[in-house]
C-alpha cells in the first residue's frame, strides 16, 4: 500500500492517472501530448516514461504491447483496497 500512497503523491503521476480516467488505452505519446495541453507540463518523455513505472509498480498502471507501441491502463483496484480498509460509512 506504501507504493500506492507514493504513487499518488507526485502531481503529474496524479495527472497521468486523470488522463487514464479520461480516456483509457493511452500511449506514451498520447500521454505526453495530453499533459502538455490540458496541465501545462514540461515533462519529458523519459520523465513520464518513469512516472508511468513508478504507477505500474504500484499497480495503477497497467500496459500491453500492440505491434511496437505500449499502451497504458488505469487499474483501480489498489484504491479499492485503501476504501476498504479506512470504510467512510461509519
Amino acid at each position: 500500500m506504501g507504493d500506492v500512497f507514493r504513487a499518488l503523491a507526485d502531481p503529474t503521476r496524479r495527472w497521468i492517472l486523470d488522463e487514464l480516467a479520461t480516456r483509457d488505452g493511452l500511449t506514451l505519446f498520447e500521454i505526453c501530448s495530453r499533459l502538455i495541453m490540458l496541465h501545462g507540463s514540461t515533462s519529458s518523455r523519459q520523465a513520464v516514461s518513469q512516472h508511468l513505472a513508478v504507477l505500474e509498480e504500484a499497480g495503477l498502471v497497467t500496459s500491453q504491447r500492440v505491434g511496437r507501441t505500449k499502451v497504458h491502463h488505469l487499474n483501480t483496484e489498489p484504491l479499492r483496497s485503501i476504501v476498504e480498509r479506512w470504510p467512510l460509512d461509519r
